[in-house]
């Protein structure tokens, strides 16, 4: 991680960013005050979240495939890092575009850094893999094609999905509830999903079987059940919304911030199919525009909670999980190794995994 994002100004790690070897004709205390700035301006305020903690479910999963497949995981650790500085630099700007207060237990970047800085330090996170494959993959052209095309890939259906997910689907739970039935704002909730949250983990553990040189079919199951991981990951957090997120004892964030948003989420398009057409209509109205107080939210959770959503949102994520993993078991011999990836990905979906 430090070779890639130093806690502490390294010019070394600053040329990287500036995608420059060295910064010519410019004197040596300017340089150094550059180094400083763009310490200050790109660095900290990723480092800032990075160093909160958090599952580093995406580097876990990428070296875990490279270790099931046979190989060479401390080679790939640059790379691991990339994964996770990327998704970081993902929550600092969903941070601001969701209007958080709360993330991993303290105050997100942009309230602490400004939007403008958290922004752009966000953003330039996202380019940190290209710098990771040049110390992993230095002499291997076709390798580094691969891995970037994939991670290109990603950026867009994850932006793709948090266009989805800003635009928000009012309009459609307006028609779900109007029509007393959820299916198609659940496809729409789940098409969010993926490309938000289930592309990213596709792309690590699709990006493992490319390092480990595994075939294409292997690369499927396995980019299939990364994608699969993503989703349900989402959904049980759709669930735990409704509490508040907390990891060891310490809520990381605000119980109802989705309800609070008027967000749809997978409990409540389930909700659709689940509560009488009265209820529902009442339930939703009084979410829809984002201005619910505390007791509407505390009330419209445990509607959510009588009725059987979170137990039908819950169903849903581990059924799919277990339905991608037997691609997986039809094509890797089952192994200590094998069985760790699924456990792995299980603790992660049920939030049993340390922070």
């Amino acid at each position: 991680m430090d070779d890639l994002y130093a806690v502490r100004p390294d010019a070394a790690v600053t040329r990287q960013l500036c995608a420059l070897a060295e910064l010519g004709d410019v004197p040596a205390e300017v340089a150094e005050q550059a180094d400083r700035r763009l310490h200050s301006a790109l660095i900290r305020p990723v480092r800032y979240l990075v160093d909160a903690g958090g599952a580093r479910l995406r580097p876990r999963l990428l070296l875990a495939v490279i270790d099931l497949l046979g190989g060479d995981v401390s080679r790939y650790t640059p790379l691991a890092a990339a994964m996770e500085l990327m998704h970081t630099g993902s929550l600092i700007v969903d941070d601001v575009q969701d209007r958080a207060i709360l993330r991993r237990g303290r105050a997100p970047a942009h309230a602490v850094f400004g939007i403008a800085t958290a922004v752009n330090a966000g953003t330039a996170a996202y380019f940190t893999f290209d710098q990771a494959l040049r110390h992993t993959v230095p002499d291997d052209v076709v390798l580094r094609a691969a891995v970037t095309e994939t991670c290109l890939g990603v950026l867009r259906s994850a932006h793709a999905g948090q266009g989805l997910d800003l635009e928000g689907h009012r309009a459609e739970m307006d028609a779900a509830v109007a029509a007393g039935c959820g299916r198609e704002v659940q496809h729409l909730v789940r098409l969010t999903h993926r490309l938000k949250s289930g592309a990213p983990v596709r792309a690590c553990m699709e990006t493992g079987a490319l390092l480990a040189g595994a075939g294409e079919d292997v690369q499927a199951a396995l980019g299939a059940f990364g994608e699969t991981v993503g989703v349900s990951y989402q959904v049980i957090d759709d669930v735990l919304d409704l509490d508040g997120v907390v990891r060891g004892g310490t809520a990381t964030k605000r119980a109802g911030e989705d309800l609070f948003n008027g967000k749809v989420t997978m409990p409540l398009a389930h909700a659709v199919d689940l509560l009488e057409k009265a209820r529902m209509t009442h339930l939703w109205k009084g979410l829809r525009d984002g201005r619910a107080g505390r007791r509407r939210v505390a009330k419209a959770a445990e509607t959510l909670r009588a009725c059987g959503a979170l137990d039908a949102s819950r169903s849903e994520a581990f059924t799919r999980l277990r339905c991608a993993w037997q691609r997986v078991e039809d094509l890797v011999e089952d192994s200590p190794k094998t069985r760790a990836l699924w456990t792995l990905a299980h603790q992660a979906v049920s939030r049993q995994l340390s922070a």
